[in-house]
């Protein structure tokens, strides 16, 4: 039996991404989340625009790589079946690019890596944000 984790990042720009804000979901229900010290210069306009005013709101989301490192790998940890390999779902490379860095290539041995992007239903994903994010907006 396939145990999935999903993961999303923010970060900088494409050229040169650093790590702003890594988000994990177990497909048990567990999250874990985090944001870290980024420098606004090296921001596209886009992040600055759409990325950076949603930071700040998690209460203990703030970390430095090393407390991202010990808690990202105690939390893959707690949520893992016993003795079970643990996928890690991402859509784009950079997402596991960037979780790799923040483990310090130390991914653990019986974590998997698991590109998802083409199994991802497009019209599912508009109906899903539409739901949770444009209804909060409207009167």
């Amino acid at each position: 039996m396939l145990f999935n984790v999903f993961i999303d990042t923010e970060f900088t720009d494409f050229i040169d991404p650093h790590l702003i804000s890594i988000g994990l979901v177990a497909q048990s229900g567990e999250e874990f989340y985090a944001e870290l010290p980024y420098d606004v210069c090296e921001c596209s306009e886009f992040v600055k625009a759409a990325v950076l005013p949603l930071l700040g709101y998690a209460p203990y989301a703030e970390m430095t790589m090393d407390d991202l490192y010990v808690q990202m790998t105690n939390w893959l940890r707690s949520v893992r079946p016993k003795d079970q390999e643990v996928y890690i779902c991402y859509d784009y490379q950079t997402d596991w690019d960037l979780f790799y860095d923040a483990l310090d290539g130390h991914v653990p041995s019986w974590c998997k890596r698991r590109l998802v992007a083409d199994r991802i239903n497009e019209l599912l994903r508009y109906e899903y944000h539409k739901k949770t994010c444009f209804l909060s907006t409207t009167p």
